[in-house]
């Protein structure tokens, strides 16, 4: 995965990793979140986001976005005081995106009129350049 990061950002750039972090076990598997603090930009050149596939071993799917993506670090509250330090990605044009994305029937927008936003679970991976 390291070697697919450094074809794309190139050998010589400054890649981080980011997750999603639980700063405890949450007791309730789903539940409300809040967010309890401004979110923070991370500054990125570019990313690569790294999604687990369902294999009994770890594999992921990895993706670039050539439109304009935004990471952020969020703070978030739960409704029985869990708290988590999530990684969120708004893709800001989605004009280009297949019509029949599972985003705008949820969201109930069409393609290009807003950002998307969402966050990412825990065991995904988020690569980012911080070359300029």
């Amino acid at each position: 995965m390291l070697d697919y990061a450094r074809s794309l950002f190139g050998s010589n750039s400054n890649i981080k990793v980011l997750t999603t972090t639980l700063l405890r076990k949450p007791a309730v598997p789903l539940q409300n979140y809040t967010i309890s603090d401004i979110p923070e930009r991370i500054p990125s050149s570019r990313m690569i986001a790294c999604h687990t596939l369902p294999y009994p071993y770890a594999v992921f799917y990895c993706h670039t976005q050539k439109s304009e993506t935004r990471l952020l670090r969020v703070s978030l509250g739960a409704e029985n005081g869990d708290k988590v330090r999530a990684i969120a990605a708004c893709h800001m044009d989605t004009s280009q995106w297949d019509l029949d994305h599972v985003s705008f029937r949820l969201l109930k927008i069409e393609p290009g009129s807003c950002p998307v936003c969402h966050f990412f679970p825990p065991d995904n991976l988020v690569w980012v350049s911080l070359s300029a």
